[in-house]
């Protein structure tokens, strides 16, 4: 892989469910390691790094908070990035510049923002839907609503998707889809992790694509969005987390999160080898 990378930039993408942290039963309790934090902050000091999730973003920078990682919620809905240096190919509108507690200034990308008021009725909507479904968590990912299914009853799930999925008739602008013990509602926007990777890329200042070498690493079904970007650019490198083999876009695979956790080690150790460092540092 390095010698692949060889004068090129290297940039890290990492999804955060089940690959920085196990899949647990609560998704309040997806708690990432001291260790995989480390490895996580060793990597983003060598080399910009982002963290793309289907969750919230808020709630990604509590679980993870590194200040020196980009932070992207609700499959890229809602983006953390740098103060763009060109902005042609993204809607201003839909860019709001931000700062954090020492004075940075980013850029919040939130190109699903119009969606906002409707995404809050379907959240009382779905609660009261589900209400009488035990086991049923709702998780407000800010532009998505994750309905967490993992303790609900076998019998009760067919009776949970059709709940679901009548309330979405009455919003067409939304789309039903299914991860890991969780079904999904997300606006149906020609936006997923895949545009997020290339948004950050330009964010970055790598435009030219000969010049960077992206390295995504993810485990859900959303990520295949990413990795397929990847593939489409000839440049970098899938990795997907899975314990076994799959139908993927990734080229490469690691088993598990203590695999993820000795890979960053590695990336991180051979970049302050080779005096790769970041802009914030």
């Amino acid at each position: 892989m390095i010698n692949v990378a060889k004068g090129k930039q290297i940039v890290v993408f990492l999804d955060y469910d089940g690959m920085l942290s196990p899949i647990v039963g609560d998704p309040e309790c997806a708690f990432m390691t001291n260790q995989m934090r480390a490895a996580v902050d060793n990597v983003s000091n060598c080399f910009h790094t982002a963290i793309i999730s289907g969750r919230s973003r808020k709630k990604v920078y509590d679980f993870v908070q590194l200040k020196g990682v980009f932070y992207s919620g609700s499959h890229g809905m809602d983006t953390m990035g740098p103060a763009l240096r060109n902005t042609n190919n993204y809607d201003a509108t839909f860019q709001k510049r931000s700062f954090d507690t020492e004075g940075n200034e980013f850029i919040i990308f939130q190109p699903a923002q119009h969606f906002l008021p409707e995404i809050k009725e379907m959240l009382t909507e779905v609660k009261e839907r589900t209400e009488n479904i035990p086991g049923v968590k709702i998780e407000d990912n800010m532009f998505c609503l994750s309905v967490h299914y993992r303790h609900v009853k076998d019998e009760d799930h067919e009776r949970l998707e059709n709940q679901v999925k009548s309330m979405l008739a009455n919003h067409p602008d939304f789309h039903f889809t299914i991860g890991k013990k969780v079904f999904e509602i997300r606006p149906s926007i020609e936006w997923n992790k895949g545009d997020a990777l290339n948004y950050l890329l330009e964010a970055f200042g790598f435009h030219n694509a000969s010049k960077v070498f992206p390295i995504y690493i993810g485990d859900d079904k959303t990520d295949e969005d990413a990795f397929k970007v990847i593939r489409e650019r000839g440049q970098g490198y899938p990795i997907i987390v899975s314990s076994k083999p799959r139908d993927t876009m990734a080229l490469y695979s690691l088993k598990s999160p203590s695999e993820v956790q000795s890979f960053l080690t590695c990336l991180g150790r051979w970049g302050y080898d080779n005096g790769a460092i970041t802009h914030h540092q």
